[in-house]
């Protein structure tokens, strides 16, 4: 009955699988009272966070919690898994501990106390997609991209007045990226991260050019380009009371949810190049699963994070326009 459960999730739009989960679910909460202790809480947990929309190393720690509980167990095959858990859970420490290095060295979190300061959220999405000890760097790259999109989308919202956010984005559509502009332009704190966003990035196109022998440098600045200036339309209708419709929102919103910039730096460290054959499938790949998280993101963080709203709700236009 949990194997149905858990493989219910893996719906793709089947009425048979919506049934499953719901035939299931139902059964297994009936059956829980009358379970022995540790299997009990192991179903429960499984309902609460079912394997296929559930962290794995979190999933890991609770599979073998319950073998731990089990009357008959492998032992080689438990201490084998075991000893990879621990492993992995020492290097995700590790790399936690260099991300917030990095963090604290970068000083953002004091020029601008209105951003969001939250290295293990900005480490999980890394964690999650490139499993593997051979992906450490990677982990830690991409995290780093992951907390400037945060950053710069705070500075939006939240910090800049509009002339400063203008300048700002000028600056970020300079064909050839120089510090030296936002010196003469920007205010400290925006200068500050703007080199940071300039040195994580030319760092990551230079990995890039070292491991695979590509230069992505020109596709990454238009990535950014095209975020500040979602962020731009988003400050525009957010300071002329302006509702766009629910296809504009969600189009400027798959963008400004970060992730096609995350995908593309993320493919180009995998070594996967954009050209003229693969560009329109690898853009609409990321942008199907951006459409996703924008959503997913409208649900529930901006309520999880007390942004009331600002950023518009692609759930809350659509009813508007669809009573």
């Amino acid at each position: 009955m949990l194997s149905l459960q858990e493989m219910s999730y893996l719906n793709m739009g089947e009425s048979s699988l919506y049934k499953a989960n719901e035939f299931s679910a139902k059964h297994l909460r009936l059956a829980i009272k009358y379970l022995e202790p540790s299997l009990a809480r192991y179903v429960r947990r499984s309902l609460d966070h079912p394997y296929h929309v559930s962290l794995m190393q979190y999933k890991a720690r609770h599979h073998l919690s319950y073998l731990q509980n089990l009357p008959t167990r492998n032992t080689s095959i438990e201490n084998l898994a075991l000893a990879e858990f621990q492993i992995k859970k020492l290097q995700h420490q590790r790399e936690i501990k260099e991300v917030k290095r990095w963090w604290m060295d970068l000083g953002l979190a004091k020029e601008i106390p209105a951003a969001r300061d939250q290295v293990l959220k900005w480490y999980m999405w890394p964690m999650t997609v490139l499993e593997g000890l051979s992906f450490s760097r990677y982990r830690i790259e991409i995290t780093k991209i992951v907390s400037m999109v945060y950053i710069v989308d705070d500075i939006f919202d939240l910090v800049a007045t509009q002339n400063e956010l203008s300048l700002f984005n000028e600056i970020a559509h300079f064909d050839r990226w120089d510090p030296a502009a936002a010196v003469d332009s920007l205010p400290s704190y925006m200068i500050s991260c703007y080199k940071a966003l300039y040195t994580v990035t030319n760092d990551i196109a230079a990995m890039v050019r070292k491991e695979h022998g590509l230069n992505p440098i020109t596709h990454l600045k238009q990535a950014w380009a095209a975020l500040f200036d979602g962020f731009m339309i988003e400050r525009k209708w957010l300071y002329t009371n302006q509702a766009p419709t629910p296809d504009d929102y969600l189009r400027n919103g798959i963008v400004t949810s970060g992730a096609p910039l995350v995908f593309l730096h993320l493919f180009f460290l995998l070594g996967h190049d954009l050209t003229e054959g693969n560009n329109d499938h690898m853009l609409r790949i990321i942008s199907c699963a951006a459409k996703i998280m924008r959503l997913w993101d409208d649900l529930g963080s901006a309520k999880d994070e007390s942004q009331e709203g600002l950023d518009g709700s692609y759930k809350e236009l659509y009813h508007r326009e669809n009573p």
